[in-house]
């Protein structure tokens, strides 16, 4: 008996980029049968989600909270694997705090009565509103992520058939419009409303639907996992080197080959040529259409487009590590949100003015209260992120003047609200501004989440899964549909198996001979 690989259909893939979004693409593609080669840029997988390790001190670089557990779950099922056996994954609670510079503090837990006792503590008028918040929040998470965040919305017919669910949602109220048609209080209209940033968009302009975000972290909690974002990618790596597939890093893939129209595979920047039956970038979009496929005529996304486009804040992210301050500031839980004197103003000065304001709020990662692995013994973790405008267009930050300037404004507002005389105890420490997002991620205008989320940048308008300037090519990660975040970007390789064909099976060839026998 002898085999040989059907002449008809694909059966070979290229995945560009082992972000998430395209380690969960090789993965979803090896168990559709096809030979999957993974090519990064980087020395580490996982993309965003990548670490960095100084003086013993573990650094997530991207994504620290894991929401939405079963999306995982269901891709390594697809996989034939148990999630819940690569990946330790352990709830937090509470979820965050947020603080204000009043020193008024949110809490966020899972319980439903100890969040309605906090609106209670917090403006006891508010709490009927809250609760309708609640229920408006679910609404739109089973229309928007159960619904449309897990079907392609490549066809504008998709879209259509859902234009009376926007409508009857609500999608042309921002997050913060909704926010404050339910509550009164300035407090709890930001700590509704915030959650766009996390996936890069400007709560007073992103459309409403993404009030989803409240109701599937009550719903389904918030997690780590054990060894951060990073031990999730290697995990996906292994079940991919399992399948038969190939991880290659520290390979970066210069061009997207195009042979009558459809894609054929890539060159590196090392002048290797890889052929393959179809392509997948987990690139951003831009980088996509407007580097790999840099000689290729385009229709849609053609560079004026994308420099049209609204893209996502930038991020000041500064990593360091404290040496013998375990128990130190026990006050300090695994997140924290620390409010600015400004809430709308300084939204204003990211996203339109892209002006560098003096003041900042700021995001404050401590893992060390959940997993010791991060730091050496005695010693504490940190991340401490900041939005901050992108470099598109003229007058953008120069962030090599910048940096140090900015890091110190930072160190000063942790120091005064959250870990005074940290400083003290440094035993690492490394920043990444917009200009290395731009360069070490090749994220268009130091972008730290490709596209803004607005309602004309969502669903069908966004760069769809299946490229609609070549076939055989097709896109996943944070610039496609569903959008950022760690659970759409995994979703949007769920998006892919709906639109990749199953790769052909072998065909079996008898012996004629040995069958008589």
């Amino acid at each position: 008996m002898t085999e040989r690989p059907n002449p008809k259909g694909p059966s070979s893939a290229i995945v560009i980029g082992a972000g998430l979004g395209g380690l969960s693409a090789a993965m979803r593609l090896g168990a559709k049968g096809y030979r999957v080669t993974l090519l990064d840029r980087l020395d580490r997988v996982g993309g965003r989600g990548s670490s960095i390790t100084q003086n013993g001190h573990r650094f997530d670089l991207g994504p620290t909270i894991v929401t939405v557990p079963q999306v995982y779950r269901q891709l390594w099922a697809d996989c034939g694997r148990d999630f819940d056996r690569d990946v330790d994954l352990r709830p937090v609670d509470p979820y965050y705090e947020i603080r204000w510079r009043d020193g008024s503090v949110f809490t966020v837990r899972q319980d439903e009565q100890a969040m309605i006792d906090e609106v209670r503590r917090l403006s006891p008028g508010d709490v009927r509103g809250y609760q309708r918040f609640v229920k408006d929040s679910e609404a739109r998470y089973q229309f928007g992520f159960e619904g449309l965040g897990r079907r392609p919305m490549n066809k504008l017919g998709d879209l259509i058939k859902e234009l009376p669910g926007f409508v009857k949602l609500r999608a042309d109220r921002s997050v913060y419009g909704h926010a404050s048609a339910r509550v009164r209080d300035p407090r709890l209209r930001m700590a509704l409303s915030f959650h766009p940033l996390f996936i890069g968009g400007d709560p007073t302009n992103v459309t409403s639907m993404y009030i989803l975000v409240s109701h599937l972290e009550k719903e389904f909690g918030v997690h780590y996992a054990m060894g951060g974002v990073q031990a999730m990618a290697d995990a996906m790596v292994r079940v991919i080197e399992d399948q038969g597939g190939t991880v290659r890093k520290a390979v970066e893939v210069d061009e997207i080959t195009v042979t009558n129209g459809n894609a054929s595979g890539v060159v590196t920047t090392d002048g290797e040529r890889i052929a393959a039956d179809i392509v997948v970038s987990n690139a951003d979009p831009g980088t996509t259409y407007d580097r790999l496929l840099r000689n290729q005529a385009k229709k849609r996304w053609t560079p004026r487009r994308l420099n049209r486009s609204r893209w996502s804040m930038g991020l000041f992210v500064w990593y360091f590590g404290t040496r013998g301050t375990a128990g130190t500031w026990s006050d300090v839980v695994h997140h924290t949100i620390l409010n600015g004197p400004r809430y709308r103003g300084l939204l204003k000065d990211i996203f339109l003015r892209r002006h560098l304001a003096h003041d900042m709020s700021v995001y404050l990662h401590r893992p060390s209260v959940t997993d010791p692995t991060v730091a050496p013994a005695g010693d504490d973790t940190f991340y401490a992120l900041s939005p901050v405008p992108n470099l598109h267009g003229a007058g953008s930050v120069d962030w090599a003047e910048m940096e140090e300037v900015y890091r110190k404004r930072l160190a000063q507002v942790l120091h005064d609200h959250l870990i005074p005389g940290f400083e003290d105890h440094l035993s690492a420490s490394h920043v990444l501004t917009p200009a290395d997002f731009e360069s070490r991620y090749l994220s268009p205008h130091g972008s730290g989440f490709s596209l803004e989320p607005r309602i004309f940048q969502s669903a069908w308008f966004r760069p769809h899964n299946i490229s609609e300037e070549f076939g055989n090519l097709f896109l996943v990660g944070a610039g496609t549909h569903p959008g950022a975040g760690i659970p759409s970007v995994v979703t949007s390789s769920e998006v892919l198996t709906q639109l990749v064909p199953d790769a052909p099976r072998p065909v079996v060839l008898h012996d004629t001979k040995v069958a008589a026998e």
